[in-house]
């Protein structure tokens, strides 16, 4: 059997010590000199030990317990009572975090709006039964006047239940190294001294001197709080409504201002923490969301890419096959001279086209890890051609017949790659858009027209429409049509159309749709500027 860890022997002790530590700073206006006070974090410090150790939490909390009756109150209650008492409350919050746990596992606290709900519902009704019974037991033992019961329940109770909800988060964040980690990677930031800073201005501007304050500016405080949940979630907001509980409870503590409205102060308290909770975990979300979101662009391109990969290899492995059959057929030859010359020529060929391979590879690698692209003058004809020729099989096999217009002679400036991408995509979607429609009234068009711009001057901008005789874009799809994961197709992603557009920005064009009794897509993009006016030859504008 192993002996415990030094960290580990030390814990226990060091709990104990700042259990108590928590009870003296807090044994703010107490009730007939019991722990009857408004603010009681004390108690999410056990729970949370409780809900890291178990029941092997208890005997450090009972400990803890009679250490805080004895040295900070002076066990009014005498011994035999402050230890029955005691005993209930290791017992209660003992039984509170083994609800905790079951609701919440080893996650502890809240991480979604649902989950948070069901938090405060067991914080709430846990630590109102065990203040219940806590103050029975005061009462059986005369220590609460006859007619107060009710006004202590309620005081002690909304003191434990303020300060569990708005201490246990930031507590249960640094009782673990990941979360201490993650805390730290979310709030060392040079704002977080803003807000900060902004809590302390806006406390001294709401309380001034607290005796006399009527909490008229209290909705100041929010400003803080909100700053730190839109900004750094929930573990800015556990940060923030920590600060503020403190601040509150040490301008209380230390002016003495046993006279102020404290159930007003309490009620703030929790709204406060509420609130930014509420806040935090929405901004958690939108960005997870938003992260899942990326991943999921991230893996359509790739499998867009992989097919523009696949295209893009096929035509030089083909010539590499060709090239090597003819290799090998001047090597059985064995003729020199004429034949040498052919053998030359064909190993050259084979040299080029994996140097062509090798420059779509790294082209594709280069626009994964930095999105650059390689604009380069690209032909409207030979775009369209190649594209639609790897819609040969399919086309004949459902009975579509693809007209392609005749195309402007102008080039655009694009990464052909890319570009490839974005009219496979359009074309793929009218292909299955035409696949409902009865054989003989299957049709796709594709058609070019110069375009006017005002961004990049007169007849700068080539046009692109791919039609198809499929039922149209509605006015309500149209309006959700480029959202991520919106398609009309029962096994469609909705990415393809979200990726395409973003493509076309980046080349500084456009990619939309039309509504009207049939498929319209239309795409522009900047033309190429003739090297020489009256040639064929473009280079980039």
């Amino acid at each position: 059997m192993t002996a415990p860890s030094p960290s580990r022997q030390l814990l226990f002790p060091a709990f104990i010590g700042l259990y108590v530590l928590f009870d003296w700073a807090t044994y703010i206006d107490p009730l007939y000199g019991l722990n009857i006070t408004p603010w009681n974090p004390d108690p999410a410090l056990g729970l949370v030990c409780w809900l890291r150790y178990g029941w092997r939490a208890a005997l450090p909390w009972f400990i803890a317990l009679l250490l805080g009756e004895w040295l900070v109150r002076g066990m009014p209650a005498g011994l035999p009572l402050s230890l029955l008492l005691s005993l209930w409350l290791t017992l209660g919050y003992g039984l509170l975090g083994v609800a905790l746990k079951r609701t919440f596992g080893s996650g502890g606290v809240f991480d979604s709006r649902h989950r948070l709900f069901q938090w405060v519902l067991i914080v709430v009704v846990g630590t109102l039964l065990n203040d219940v019974v806590y103050m029975s037991l005061l009462s059986l033992a005369g220590l609460i006047p006859p007619g107060e019961w009710v006004a202590v329940v309620l005081r002690f109770g909304i003191g434990d239940m303020v300060g569990v909800l708005v201490s246990m988060p930031l507590i249960w964040m640094l009782s673990s190294a990941d979360g201490r980690q993650r805390l730290r990677q979310t709030v060392w930031h040079y704002e977080t001294l803003g807000y900060l800073a902004l809590a302390i201005a806006v406390l001294y501007l709401v309380f001034g001197t607290i005796e006399t304050s009527e909490f008229k500016h209290f909705y100041f405080l929010f400003l803080p709080v909100i700053w730190a949940a839109s900004r750094q979630g929930l573990y800015g907001t556990a940060l923030m409504v920590f600060v503020l509980q403190l601040g509150i409870g040490g301008l209380v503590k230390w002016n003495n201002a046993v006279n102020i409205e404290v159930p007003e102060l309490q009620m703030l308290d929790a709204m406060l923490a509420l609130v930014g909770f509420s806040l935090g975990i929405v901004v958690d979300e939108v960005r997870q969301v938003s992260n899942d979101l990326k991943q999921s662009l991230r893996l359509a391109a790739a499998g867009e890419m992989a097919a523009a990969l696949a295209h893009e290899l096929n035509q030089p492995l083909t010539a590499l096959s060709a090239y090597g059959k003819a290799c090998e057929f001047l090597i059985e030859r064995n003729d020199g001279g004429q034949g040498g010359e052919m053998l030359k020529s064909a190993v050259q060929r084979m040299i080029a086209e994996s140097g062509r391979a090798a420059e779509v590879v790294r082209r594709l690698r280069d626009f994964f890890r930095t999105g650059a692209m390689k604009l380069e003058p690209v032909d409207a004809g030979q775009l369209v051609s190649s594209v639609s020729q790897q819609f040969f099989t399919q086309l004949r096999q459902h009975g579509v017949v693809l007209q392609v217009e005749d195309m402007p002679t102008r080039a655009m400036l694009a990464d052909r790659l890319q570009i490839e991408l974005v009219l496979r995509n359009l074309l793929a979607n009218a292909l299955d858009a035409v696949q409902e429609r009865p054989e003989g009234g299957r049709r796709i068009t594709v058609s070019a027209q110069l375009l006017d711009s005002k961004k990049h001057g007169k007849g700068s901008c080539l046009q692109l429409s791919v039609e198809d005789s499929g039922k149209g874009v509605s006015a309500a799809l149209l309006a959700r049509l480029f959202e991520p994961f919106v398609s009309s197709k029962a096994t469609g992603l909705g990415l393809g159309l979200v990726l395409s557009r973003a493509i076309m920005e980046a080349h500084g064009g456009s990619l939309w749709a039309e509504v009207g009794d049939h498929g319209i897509f239309r795409m522009a993009l900047p033309l190429a500027r003739p090297a020489v006016e009256g040639q064929e030859n473009y280079v980039a504008a």
